[in-house]
């Protein structure tokens, strides 16, 4: 697998997205709207980010390989 030179505040905006998704995924949210809110600005940042205008970020592998990586952060949250 190819390896990213990721910056670190895209991934820890995508950390933060994923947070936020599964706070907003639990049965009736508390403060559901700034979730909401949240999610949305989240996405917008890692959307438009600068990276993905650099060589390294054009590949789509690249957004596959944030989530992967931020996925890993998932799975140890879970156990």
């Amino acid at each position: 697998m190819d390896c990213f030179p990721f910056p670190d505040d895209l991934i820890r905006a995508q950390r933060e997205w994923h947070a936020t998704y599964r706070a907003l995924a639990v049965p009736r949210p508390r403060h559901a709207t700034e979730l909401r809110r949240r999610l949305l600005l989240l996405s917008v940042r890692i959307h438009w980010h600068p990276f993905w205008s650099t060589p390294e970020g054009w590949s789509p592998v690249a957004r596959v390989e944030l989530r992967r990586l931020t996925a890993a952060d998932r799975r140890t949250d879970a156990a």
